[in-house]
């Protein structure tokens, strides 16, 4: 189906500056859908026909079209006004009335009569689309707010037709709880004056501390007495309030958030006015803060336990090096290795953003502190001998294991270290040679295989407790399996076979 998206690659006369206009116009439209409340579809010129390439419904109203009209061309009622507009003759209407300037018909949606409204899309100068803006014929007498709302929604037609809407060079930041009319309206004249005040807006400002009506005002003025005077201020903050930039920011008032927006309305280049959407994100803010304290304190947690890891393996290291007995010396010294496998996982806790380990990188650590503690008849290829009867052992890892959980990471880990350790004093440590770590992992099916060419197992299982630690581990916290072979040409072939929990999002 034809869309925006697609569209300026096949259609002729389109460059990528129109269609950046575009994608502009549509990620802001749906202010002038709730003004208008009306539906909005935007036309674009293919092989002589009016083609729909995007489509918005309103929020305050009805739609008047429940199937998505993107990708129709424009059928016997739109092709005659859609298509003088996208020719630039701004002319056409089938009878006498006009709409601020723009053609008005009656047309029939899913069996209702709706009012029609063709507005040409100006950018640089030149036409690039047409946009129908539909709503039903309402039988009854529009409200206040209604007129109002219309009333500012054709004045962004207008801007919509001289190219200046949307608003060009105004970023707005990426906060969540963005306004919109639904939420509160504000009407400013080109002082920053109130004009006008939609129900909601009122509430909301009442609620913050604002006394009494609010049109005749300054809305800085009223904004300025009800702020709290200790909270930061936003240095945005008057430019909103008073209407003279297109931007989003946030109010702190007894205790609460009020979130705005305003939006320049202009004619012929000079602002005349300013829309102030108003939406109350107290709640809202109140939980990103609560998040924010949660995710500081669980990185606390993460560091406090990582220092105290370390700590215990610094004392396990210190005690080995007192023993006489070199089997006790070994017992703590692969004690003190295992601490420092858990020491690893909750460092990349602390480094990372979410509750999840980026497990390859934990991997690479563990590889070089297994080596590091294996044996003393042992060193990494990268490193110098520190004694004549040393053999070197290259290491290498393939493929990715990606991210896995908090949960499986530290299990995970202490496995691949009892099996690269077994590997490394069982296979490697007189002969030497290379230790490979391959991972594949294909959605939450992750295998590990450790693979040595050294001198084997004869096709024995290993035991031990490093053995029976990793298998305890596999079968009990990752309900996986543990299997060794003999690798193709010398060696032996350690694997891990898990299924991972998916990870939160």
């Amino acid at each position: 189906m034809p869309s925006l998206v697609t569209f300026p690659s096949d259609a002729p006369g389109y460059d990528d500056r129109a269609a950046e206009w575009l994608q502009l116009l549509v990620g802001d439209w749906n202010l002038i859908s709730d003004l208008m409340r009306a539906d909005l579809v935007l036309w674009v010129c293919r092989d002589g026909k009016g083609e729909a390439v995007a489509h918005c419904r309103p929020v305050t109203g009805s739609t008047v079209y429940y199937e998505d009209p993107v990708g129709i061309q424009g059928g016997p009622e739109e092709i005659p006004e859609v298509l003088a507009v996208l020719a630039g003759a701004g002319e056409g209407a089938t009878d006498d009335a006009r709409h601020e300037g723009f053609p008005v018909r009656r047309v029939r949606r899913e069996g209702r009569e709706a009012e029609q409204i063709v507005v040409p899309v100006r950018s640089e100068g030149r036409t690039v689309a047409a946009m129908t803006v539909e709503r039903p014929v309402s039988s009854s007498q529009p409200s206040e707010t209604d007129r109002r709302f219309a009333d500012l929604g054709r004045r962004l037609l207008d801007m919509v037709a001289s190219g200046a809407f949307p608003i060009t060079g105004a970023p707005i930041p990426p906060r969540r709880g963005a306004p919109r009319v639904v939420d509160g309206l504000v009407e400013l004249d080109a002082d920053g004056v109130v004009q006008w005040c939609s129900p909601n807006a009122l509430s909301a400002f009442h609620r913050f501390g604002v006394e009494g009506g609010m049109v005749g005002t300054a809305l800085a003025e009223l904004a300025t007495a009800v702020q709290q005077s200790r909270a930061p201020v936003d240095e945005s903050l008057p430019l909103v309030l008073t209407g003279r930039a297109a931007w989003r920011t946030d109010m702190q008032a007894r205790g609460g958030t009020l979130s705005l927006r305003a939006v320049p309305i202009t004619v012929d280049g000079t602002r005349t006015g300013a829309i102030v959407l108003v939406r109350d994100v107290t709640e809202l803010r109140r939980r990103e803060r609560e998040l924010m304290t949660k995710d500081a304190t669980i990185r606390e947690v993460h560091h406090r336990v990582k220092n105290n890891l370390q700590t215990v393996a610094a004392l396990l290291r210190m005690q080995s090096r007192r023993m006489k007995s070199e089997e006790a010396r070994d017992a703590l010294t692969e004690a003190m290795r295992r601490v420092s496998t858990i020491a690893l996982v909750h460092e990349s806790l602390l480094q990372g953003s979410e509750e999840a380990v980026f497990l390859d990188e934990v991997i690479d650590r563990c590889l070089r502190l297994a080596l590091d503690a294996a044996s003393v008849s042992v060193r990494r290829a990268d490193t110098e001998p520190l004694m004549g009867e040393q053999v070197a052992v290259r290491t290498e890892r393939i493929g990715k294991a990606g991210t896995v959980s908090a949960q499986e990471a530290t299990p995970l880990a202490l496995v691949v270290t009892e099996l690269v350790t077994n590997a490394v004093e069982h296979g490697l440590s007189e002969t030497g040679g290379t230790l490979t770590v391959r991972s594949e992992r294909t959605g939450s099916h992750l295998v590990i295989r450790i693979e040595d060419d050294g001198v084997g197992m004869a096709s024995k299982n290993p035991t031990g407790l490093g053995t029976n630690i990793a298998s305890t581990l596999v079968q009990g916290e990752l309900g996986g399996t543990l299997t060794w072979d003999d690798r193709p040409g010398g060696g032996t072939r350690a694997t891990l076979d898990v299924y991972l929990d998916p990870l939160a999002v």
